[in-house]
């Protein structure tokens, strides 16, 4: 009998691939999710379960005795009615970041870090690669267009003992790995004040076994570096890449250095690069080409990744640049708030207008004194709206041609369907 793993939240971003992994290295595989016992069958679901993965009520009632693990990410709390019986039935919770580790770590684990664009860079590496032949194991955050089908999500793909991961600083989960190689992508203020996060990723560094790529300013933020280390500075200069965004060519440049590092042909990476489609809800066009209104989807949730995306569709289009935005939390929006406000003032055109929704929020005890209101008190030509159908009938009343639509943001899964409401 298949040994028995179950996987709490598994319709997350961090979750679902782990699960596929899971099946695809011969477990058993069962899952629950709160959106699932809300009656919700987003299109992942549906995905986990043709795969074969068992899904069912988040109450405990798939586990048993013989469940060899129950994995959870940090957002699963205590009281969960799943932790709560896996600790009477004496099953092991496992951090989803440990659980991947085992399976990483115990190849040629490739770690991709960094505040903003891990995601981007960890799907064109593996892509990269598989175009190339290297036949690598990648598991990532979000869907490559590429290998997204209706029956795939196209975070993940099975192969060999090369493991391309995206390691997540977030909560502090990336210190589970131990790379043979990593990128760091960039450093800066997000679910950590600045000097908080080069101290974590300082600590990161000294787990990776042999070369990390990032640029010169980045080493410098994170000097001194262990002494066995070698550090490959990505060649700066124009790509033939087919997304848009100085950041995507960015992400580009560390991809080609990490892929050249690893053995790969530069020649042969820039000959695939201009057939990687992108990655899901990053800066993903949702409307045809040559649309008069074009309209994007990006999962932008920090400063850093708002100002990219908006700067980005703005030098893409003649006309304004609606915004959309949801915080995904009351505790990044309040420890950021003054970068936020900072960000918009900063990318937006005098004439882009902006529209806030409601901080995402699914219970618990957050802290909800700052909310929505208070960013848009600090800004000018904002308007806070409570549901997606409200912003839709705005956005269309006044869009002209050569205008664009951005939607941005985290966690909910109701905004890239809005999105794509949009793009209709």
């Amino acid at each position: 009998m298949k040994e028995h793993v179950h996987v709490v939240g598994v319709a997350g971003v961090g979750m679902n691939p782990l699960a596929q992994i899971l099946h695809h290295q011969g477990f058993r595989v069962s899952g629950s999710d709160r959106f699932l016992d809300q009656g919700r069958r987003l299109p992942v679901l549906d995905q986990l379960e043709d795969l074969g993965i068992e899904l069912g009520p988040q109450d405990g009632s798939a586990l048993t005795a013989d469940t060899e693990a129950v994995v959870i990410s940090t957002a699963i709390e205590a009281d969960n009615p799943e932790r709560v019986r896996a600790a009477e039935l004496g099953i092991p919770v496992v951090h989803r970041a440990t659980m991947l580790a085992r399976f990483a770590n115990a190849g040629r684990c490739i770690a991709i870090a960094g505040t903003a664009g891990k995601t981007t860079t960890t799907g064109m590496t593996g892509w990269l690669l598989d175009e190339l032949g290297h036949n690598p194991t990648v598991v990532n955050g979000a869907g490559l267009v590429n290998w997204r089908t209706d029956a795939s999500p196209g975070n993940v793909r099975p192969g060999g003992d090369t493991w391309v991961v995206e390691a997540d600083e977030s909560d502090r989960s990336f210190l589970r790995f131990e790379p043979d190689w990593a990128v760091i992508t960039n450093l800066a203020a997000d679910h950590f004040d600045l000097l908080e996060t080069i101290a974590l990723f300082r600590e990161f560094a000294g787990r990776v076994k042999t070369g990390i790529i990032c640029t010169p300013d980045t080493a410098r933020q994170l000097a001194p570096l262990p002494e066995h280390l070698r550090i490959v500075h990505p060649e700066t200069g124009p790509l033939p890449l087919n997304l848009l965004g100085h950041h995507n060519l960015e992400n580009a440049q560390n991809a080609i250095a990490l892929c050249t590092a690893l053995g790969a042909d530069p020649d042969e990476l820039r000959a695939a690069l201009p057939g990687f489609r992108g990655i899901e809800r990053r800066l993903e066009e949702l409307t045809p080409p040559g649309a008069d209104i074009r309209v994007f989807d990006d999962y932008g949730h920090n400063p850093g990744k708002i100002a990219a995306a908006w700067r980005a569709v703005a030098e893409a289009v003649p006309g304004r640049v609606f915004g959309v935005w949801r915080p995904h939390g009351y505790g990044p929006l309040r420890n950021n708030l003054d970068a936020f406000a900072e960000t918009f003032h900063q990318a937006r055109r005098p004439n882009d207008p902006l529209f806030l929704l409601p901080v995402f929020y699914v219970g618990g005890t957050a802290d909800d004194s700052v909310n929505s209101s208070h960013l848009a008190a600090m800004l000018d030509h904002v308007r806070v709206c409570e549901s997606y159908a409200e912003i839709e009938s705005a956005i269309r009343a006044e869009m002209q041609p050569g205008d664009a639509v951005v939607y941005m943001g985290a966690r909910d899964p109701d905004l890239p369907l809005a999105a794509r409401s949009m793009a209709k």
